[in-house]
């Protein structure tokens, strides 16, 4: 998922807990395992206490252990928690996840493609060199998702989990029984290690920065404290980051640096062998966590491999000659032409798809209302009306796609028909800040057959135009000045270029100078960062629940983040009735309340006219050789991203085929 609003909060700092006033168990970063008090922490002076004191202080500390014990015991650790439902889906005692098959085999090889080269295995969150391709596979988590269920979160590296009485402060309490692969337990002071330096980096301070500081209790418990009080979006986030990290391997060592020497890690994987051009996974036999509820059915294969292509057709090649197993396909063209080959037609090479939960991905046009003749609402409907999906669908993409039609499209959580009791409720204090016909109509985009232009919607763009003060004179569309309309959409992608130029054919019938601007990745960011364009493509993509990236996308505070590209608000928008709803959202602890905000939100971002949305991936579309068995209930996990994790080799169907591990 992308970054987190960053807003304008400073570096956290951390914040002091007093546990039955006992000051919490901390260790140094690297050194060995000793209490610190409340004098030696930071923001109290360099003074270190006398011996009397110090004396003094282990004395009250060995008085009050016990009563920090008992309030520890007393806290309500839960197996799995969830702020959106009052249960969760798994009871404490439970097997696996319905989606994966603990009696999968194990063994066997499995080979996937990757786009960059192997160069770096810190994981650093400052580096701009590509994590090597499946590093995450070394590591744990301290929380994992349960991907069949829209908010709930279970133990990974952490066996309980419990709030505070205002939900400010999360505890964690550590499995005793977690180790890295050296050995060595993981313990509270790596947690704390981890998050220090992640809340350092500008990354932390944008992914995460409602964290106000994080305390070590004792060795197996940490409390995560908040600035606020968490949500289900704040949970959601530790699910994906951060790795947690041994502060016993890195205290001598800079975890920003670049690196080729693979890390020391816990997870079920090991770097077994790379070069530039691939890496070999192998799976660790004696790994801590391989008889974990969250665990069976995963981690199978033996060997996992790497192997890097630059180029997608090259790829294609490979993977249809059978150097590789697993081959996503988002280029329709390709899956409905490129694919014609024996090993299809013999049923070696199967085709397979995925109804994508977790995530809502739009292709868009995105409009700088920065840009003058875009600040006007009329202008950014009359450019949407030009934009003839229909037509580009059927000519390019064999009618495949989907439009968007909605930000939260294929979700509980997108607007729908006229807006519901809850949701006048939320927008009755912007009302008059709002259009009118929100209240009063359904939100439609218009649909041609899809065959030549669609006159009568580029005549209501015409007549929207005229409303703005821009009419065609001599084929040219000007203001009262004699001032051409221009619009240059700015790109990174040349797959969409086609797309773009029969709405470039669109705009001109209007009498639009419009043009194209394909750029390369690295001065694509940079034009964004500096807010340089007038429109742009972009793939939007919100986690379900999707309240985590709403800040990043929409909210007014992050219309003039620097250095956020693709997380900020490109469209410059800066509405109360937006920052408000995104408030709400936020805030929501039941699924019915972020269900009606999100839904409020999306009708007014989309009578705001502020993206031209195109398609809607929601399916993820890929092809195998058939090398491998499958769970019998994989389509139900929606909300994550198992793909091949929870598959296995199956040596008979190899065989077949005529390859073995």
């Amino acid at each position: 998922p992308d970054p987190v609003w960053a807003g304008t909060s400073p570096a956290p700092t951390g914040r002091q807990v007093s546990i039955g006033g006992l000051v919490p168990w901390e260790r140094p970063i690297a050194g060995p395992a000793t209490p610190t008090y409340a004098s030696d922490r930071a923001g109290s002076g360099s003074r270190s206490p006398g011996v009397v004191a110090c004396l003094v202080l282990c004395a009250l500390a060995c008085f009050l252990a016990p009563a920090a014990w008992a309030e520890s015991q007393q806290r309500d650790y839960r197996h799995g928690v969830s702020l959106l439902q009052d249960h969760v889906k798994y009871p404490a005692d439970f097997e696996h996840f319905a989606y994966l098959n603990p009696e999968a085999q194990k063994g066997g090889r499995l080979v996937l493609a990757a786009t960059s080269p192997v160069s770096n295995f810190s994981g650093a969150y400052r580096s701009n060199v590509p994590d090597a391709p499946g590093i995450g596979r070394t590591h744990d988590l301290l929380l994992v998702r349960a991907n069949d269920e829209l908010g709930s979160v279970y133990g990974g590296l952490a066996e309980g989990i419990a709030f505070s009485a205002d939900g400010s402060s999360l505890f964690l309490r550590l499995r005793e029984q977690a180790r890295w692969h050296d050995g060595v337990a993981i313990t509270a002071a790596d947690v704390k290690f981890t998050f220090d330096h992640l809340m350092s980096t500008l990354f932390g301070q944008v992914a995460i920065p409602w964290i106000e500081g994080v305390d070590v209790i004792n060795p197996h418990e940490v409390a995560i404290h908040h600035r606020d009080r968490f949500t289900t979006g704040d949970l959601l986030a530790l699910t994906f980051l951060p790795s947690i990290r041994p502060a016993h391997y890195w205290g001598d060592r800079d975890p920003d640096e670049r690196t080729l020497t693979p890390p020391l890690a816990s997870g079920p994987y090991r770097v077994r062998e790379f070069g530039s051009d691939y890496v070999i996974y192998e799976r660790v036999e004696d790994y801590w966590g391989r008889n974990l509820a969250i665990n069976r059915g995963r981690n199978n294969f033996d060997e996992i491999r790497y192997d890097v292509y630059l180029d997608a057709t090259v790829a294609r090649e490979a993977f249809r000659k059978g150097l590789f197993d697993v081959h996503y396909e988002g280029d329709l063209r390709h899956w409905t032409g490129s694919y014609d080959v024996p090993a299809v037609d013999n049923g070696w090479i199967l085709r397979g798809s995925r109804r994508i939960g977790q995530v809502t991905t739009q292709t868009a046009i995105v409009l700088n209302t920065e840009y003058a003749p875009l600040e006007d609402v009329r202008v950014r409907e009359a450019l949407t009306l030009a934009m003839d999906f229909e037509w580009q669908n059927r000519a390019f993409h064999h009618g495949l796609q989907t439009r968007a039609r909605s930000y939260f499209a294929e979700s509980q959580f997108a607007a729908e028909g006229l807006p519901s009791q809850a949701e006048l409720d939320v927008l009755a204090p912007f009302r008059d800040q709002l259009p009118k016909r929100l209240f009063t109509r359904p939100f439609e985009l218009p649909a041609s057959d899809g065959v030549g232009w669609p006159r009568s919607t580029l005549l209501m763009a015409r007549q929207l135009f005229g409303q703005a003060g821009w009419h065609v004179r001599e084929g040219r569309l000007v203001n009262a000045h004699d001032e051409r309309f221009q619009l240059e959409i700015l790109t990174a992608n040349p797959t969409l270029q086609r797309t773009l130029l029969a709405f470039i054919g669109a705009l001109d019938v209007l009498g639009v100078d419009a043009r194209i601007r394909l750029v390369e990745g690295t001065q694509y960011t940079n034009l964004l960062r500096r807010r340089q364009y007038q429109a742009v493509t972009i793939g939007y993509e919100f986690m379900i629940p999707p309240p985590p990236e709403l800040k990043a996308y929409f909210h007014s505070a992050s219309a003039d983040m620097p250095g956020a590209a693709q997380s900020s608000n490109l469209q410059a928008i800066r509405e109360p009735a937006v920052d408000a709803l995104i408030l709400r959202a936020n805030e929501a602890t039941t699924l019915p309340a972020m269900r009606t905000a999100c839904q409020a939100l999306d009708r007014v971002l989309l009578w705001g006219f502020y993206s031209i949305l195109l398609d809607n991936w929601r399916e993820q579309r890929f092809l195998y050789w058939d090398r491998f068995g499958r769970p019998e209930r994989e389509d139900e996990a929606l909300y994550g991203t198992p793909g091949v994790n929870g598959w296995w080799f199956e040596s008979e169907k190899a065989a077949r085929i005529g390859t073995s591990p």
